[in-house]
C-alpha cells in the first residue's frame, strides 16, 4: 500500500488507521486514537525510525485487535530507504508471525518517492514481556528459547522449493536493494568510514584486529558469497539480542524484521550469540548452543542439518558481517554508548578468538 504516513504525530487519524488496518483486517474501523508515548530518533533509544505509542478505540467488533500500538514513523529521510520498504515487505507478504513469536501486525505503508514510513505493530508491553540488551544478563534458558524462534523460522523455510517460487520477490545477501545500500561506496560504505574516522573506540577495536574498513568490506563480501552457496532459508537479518524479546511464560520472539532476506541460518545464530552473552559465558557454552541449534533444526523438520564441525566453522567466520554491518554502521546516538561499545566489545573480543580474518583471508585465497 502507497500511503504518505505522516511524520508528525498530531496528523494521524482514525481515518488514516483505518485505511491501513482494514487492508489487514476488513472491516476494522478506528473511532478514535491517542498519542501516549514517543521515541524521537537522536535521545539513544531507537536505531533510526522514530516510534510513537498509539491507543486506539474501535467501532463495533475488533476481533481480538490490540488497543495498544505501537507505530514505527521515519522522520529522517526524504528519499527511498531499502530497509523500511523490507520490512513493511515482509510483515504484509510473509507475515512471519505465522510461525514465530513476533508482534501483531496491524498494517504498514511505505511511499518510495517520499520514504516516509507507517508499520502499525502492536505495543507489545500489554504483555509484559522484556526486551534484552547487551547490558542485561540473559540466561542459558532464555538464549535457548530465542534459538528455539530462530530455528522454527529457518526450519519452515530450510532448502524450501518456495525460495525461488512464490518467495522469490525476496531479497538475499547478495542480491537487491538491501545488498546494494551495504556494497555500494558512496552508500553505508561511506557511512562506516566516516564513522572510523570520527569514532575512536571504533577505530581503535578495528585497529587491534589489525585490519582496516577497507578489508573488512572485502572480508564481508567473501563471507556472503560463501554463504549463498550454502543450505538456503529465510533469516531475521538482524538478530542481535536488542531485536529479541522474552515472554514472561519462557518464550521468546523476534522484533525488526528490515534486514530478513534469504540466507544461511549462521548468520542469524552467529549474531545472536555473539551480543547476548558476556565474553566468559560465551566461550563456555558456544559450541553447545550451535549443536543445540543444530538439534532445533531437526525438531522442526530438517532432516539433514549441516555438520556441527561445518557449523563452527561458518560461525567462526559470520563474525565479520556483524561488526562491519551489524555495528560500524551503527552512530553512538541510535543506542547510546553503552550499548554500542558493548556490542562493539562483544563481537571484537569474538573476531579474535575465533580467528575470524585469518579464516576468511584463506577463504578468500582460495
Amino acid at each position: 500500500m502507497v500511503v504518505r504516513f505522516p511524520a508528525r504525530a498530531q496528523d494521524i487519524t482514525p481515518g488514516l488507521l483505518t485505511e491501513l488496518i482494514s487492508a489487514q483486517h476488513p472491516g476494522a474501523v478506528v473511532e478514535d486514537v491517542a498519542v501516549t508515548d514517543e521515541w524521537t530518533y537522536g535521545l539513544g533509544q531507537v536505531s533510526a525510525a522514530a516510534r510513537l505509542g498509539l491507543t486506539v478505540r474501535y467501532g463495533g467488533d475488533p476481533g481480538g485487535l490490540p488497543e495498544r500500538l505501537i507505530v514505527k514513523i521515519d522522520r529522517r529521510n526524504n528519499s527511498p530507504y531499502p530497509l523500511y520498504a523490507n520490512e513493511v515487505e515482509i510483515y504484509s507478504r510473509l507475515r512471519p508471525g505465522r510461525l514465530v513469536n513476533v508482534p501483531a501486525f496491524l498494517g504498514g505503508a511505505y511511499d518510495p518517492e517520499s520514504g516516509s514510513l507507517g508499520l502499525l505493530l502492536e505495543d507489545l508491553r500489554a504483555r509484559s514481556v522484556t526486551f534484552p540488551n547487551v547490558l542485561l544478563p540473559v540466561t542459558l534458558d532464555e538464549l535457548r528459547a530465542v534459538i528455539d524462534q530462530v530455528a522454527r523460522l529457518h526450519a519452515a523455510f530450510w532448502c524450501s522449493p518456495r525460495l525461488t517460487s512464490d518467495l522469490s520477490w525476496m531479497q538475499s545477501h547478495v542480491i537487491g536493494d538491501i545488498h546494494s545500500l551495504y556494497t555500494d561506496p558512496d552508500q553505508r560504505p561511506a557511512v562506516i568510514a566516516h564513522q572510523l574516522e570520527t569514532t575512536q573506540f571504533k577505530r581503535e577495536m578495528v585497529q587491534r584486529l589489525h585490519t582496516s574498513g577497507p578489508e573488512l568490506a572485502r572480508m564481508t563480501a567473501v563471507l556472503q558469497r560463501n554463504q549463498s552457496t550454502l543450505p538456503q532459508t529465510v533469516v531475521h537479518g538482524d538478530a542481535h539480542i536488542g531485536n529479541t524479546f522474552l515472554i514472561p511464560d519462557g518464550g521468546a520472539g523476534l522484533v525488526d524484521w528490515q534486514l530478513c532476506v534469504r540466507g544461511f541460518g549462521m548468520h542469524d545464530v552467529t549474531y545472536l550469540l555473539l551480543t547476548s552473552l558476556p565474553v566468559e559465558d560465551r566461550r563456555a557454552h558456544e559450541r553447545e548452543l550451535i549443536a543445540y541449534y543444530a538439534d532445533r533444526l531437526r525438531e522442526f523438520g530438517v532432516t539433514e542439518p549441516p555438520a556441527l564441525e561445518s557449523l563452527w566453522t561458518e560461525y567462526r567466520r559470520a563474525a565479520v558481517w556483524c561488526l562491519y554491518i551489524g555495528w560500524l554502521t551503527v552512530p553512538v546516538v541510535n543506542y547510546g554508548w553503552e550499548i554500542t561499545i558493548g556490542n562493539h566489545l562483544r563481537i571484537t573480543t569474538a573476531m579474535e578468538d575465533l580467528e575470524t580474518l585469518t579464516e576468511l583471508r584463506r577463504l578468500a585465497a582460495g
